[in-house]
């Protein structure tokens, strides 16, 4: 899961594509926006790897800057997989033969918790919960963590799996048991997306972190 891009950025990115190579004044005159606010949004994209600029010298002309969409933002573009993971969710959790339902979720859960445990290592509740966060934003997850407590609070402040979930809880659980997994230690989500919170919320269930 990539950094979240917002519509504005998502639709600068996809006209970029279509342009192909660019000036900043070719894409003023497609766009009908000011050179300013065109090279605002390409300094912020480019500084986040997902447009790329490349210096043209012709003759003895001044030399001129060219924008494209990088290969990360091509992905970027590219990235929006919850159609397809809708349709697959619905298909394993529908499966008739219990037993091979479950083994297919819990080959899911092992590949999620592969996937994210990488670099959880520390030897307490509280370094594994940062680790946790830093391994999640990484991945482009908006997390937290909240110390002020006894116990670390981790805080998902935007639903991974918004969409899915709204159909089908089964999925939190799924990431619940995932994340326990990880942090070896058993937790509870304190708030919740689908409960009207504004983040989703776990802390450990330990008398001390």
């Amino acid at each position: 899961m990539n950094a979240s891009l917002d519509p504005q950025d998502r639709e600068f990115l996809d006209r970029i594509h279509h342009l192909g190579c660019s000036t900043i004044q070719e894409m003023c005159d497609a766009m009908g926006v000011t050179a300013t606010a065109i090279r605002t949004r390409l300094v912020r994209l480019e500084g986040k790897g997902l447009v790329a600029r490349e210096t043209i010298r012709e003759g003895r002309g001044r030399p001129h800057h060219v924008y494209s969409i990088s290969t990360q933002g091509l992905r970027e573009l590219g990235d929006n997989y919850s159609d397809l993971a809708m349709i697959l969710w619905q298909e394993i959790v529908g499966l008739e033969d219990q037993e091979l339902r479950e083994k297919l979720l819990e080959r899911v859960k092992q590949s999620l918790t592969q996937r994210y445990r990488t670099g959880v290592t520390g030897r307490t509740v509280l370094e594994r919960f940062t680790e946790l966060r830093n391994a999640l934003s990484d991945r482009g997850f908006s997390v937290s963590v909240d110390y002020r407590g006894e116990l670390p609070v981790l805080q998902e402040n935007h639903c991974p799996y918004h969409d899915l979930a709204s159909h089908d809880s089964s999925i939190c659980e799924l990431e619940h048991s995932v994340f326990e997994e990880i942090l070896g230690t058993q937790i509870r989500r304190t708030s919740c997306f689908l409960d009207g919170d504004n983040c989703c919320e776990f802390e450990p269930v330990l008398e001390n972190a």
